[in-house]
């Protein structure tokens, strides 16, 4: 699910950045340091929409470098248990599948793929498929998110295929 939110972000310059181009090197490492990340609370920020705020920055005594409070609204993305996702299948092994809906990796056991699908290792590259769907590497397919683990950095997510209108998107 995407989010838009107000978020805040310390950035520390070194004095050699501190002029009148300050603006513009705080933004550049705005966009540098939280761009494409992933908090754990709110999920990854897959876009800066605006820089609301730039504080004054605070001298750090001993350092000369100056810390400045940054205000920004993000878009971001952070999966939810049985949200439908479409996806694009990474890999193949004898476990499952991998796919990758933007930044988030899913993985597809063996347990959670319609019975009626079948591992071909010998094919190349590794693909499951049944009567009427082959999953190989690059195949858009429809997922159910049956859960996630969220730390600090990254989100994982566990899916299925194994519902009505899950799969393989033709």
């Amino acid at each position: 699910m995407f989010f838009h939110k107000k978020l805040t972000h310390t950035i520390t310059l070194h004095p050699s950045f501190l002029g009148p181009r300050m603006r513009e090197f705080v933004t550049k490492r705005l966009y540098k340091d939280v761009l494409g990340t992933c908090t754990g609370r709110y999920g990854y920020i897959v876009a800066i929409v605006a820089i609301l705020e730039i504080q004054t920055g605070k001298i750090i005594p001993g350092y000369g470098s100056a810390e400045f409070q940054v205000q920004y609204s993000a878009i971001l993305f952070k999966p939810f248990k049985n949200e439908v996702l479409d996806a694009v299948v990474d890999t193949v092994n004898k476990m499952g599948f991998f796919a990758n809906a933007g930044p988030l990796q899913i993985f597809v056991s063996n347990a959670l793929i319609p019975s009626d699908m079948e591992l071909d290792m010998n094919s190349n590259p590794p693909s499951l498929h049944s009567n009427d769907q082959k999953i190989e590497k690059g195949t858009l397919v429809r997922i159910k998110i049956a859960g996630t683990r969220i730390d600090a950095t990254n989100i994982y997510a566990i899916g299925t295929i194994k519902e009505d209108y899950l799969g393989v998107i033709e």
